[in-house]
This record gives C-alpha cells, sequence and structure tokens, in this order.
C-alpha cells in the first residue's frame, strides 16, 4: 500500500474507473513530482476523517 491510498487528495474517478490525486499542481510542481525528486509527497494530507474526534 502506497501513502497515497490514505491521503485526502487521492479519490476515485467513477468517469475514469480508477484513483487519481486531485492535488492541483503548477507545472514546475508537477515535473517535480513525477521526476521523483522528493523522498515523500509534499502535498500529503491525512484522510483520516476520525482524527479530529479522537483528539476531542
Amino acid at each position: 500500500m502506497s501513502r497515497c491510498e490514505y491521503c485526502a487528495y487521492y479519490t476515485y474517478d467513477e468517469y475514469e474507473d480508477w484513483y487519481v490525486c486531485e492535488m492541483d499542481l503548477d507545472e514546475d510542481e508537477m515535473v517535480r513530482f513525477l521526476s521523483g525528486h522528493t523522498k515523500e509527497c509534499p502535498y500529503f494530507r491525512d484522510g483520516d476523517e476520525y482524527a479530529i474526534a479522537r483528539k476531542q
């Protein structure tokens, strides 16, 4: 399992019938992301909707 599967930007596209990253990247960010020059995705946002409830 990749970390993308837990990301809030990773959603299912019914039209394409697969999961896609919906992060809106500009051209430079896309090149850097696709070339793999980063250890981890700098745009990861935890999609765990229960995280806030656990803190209360």
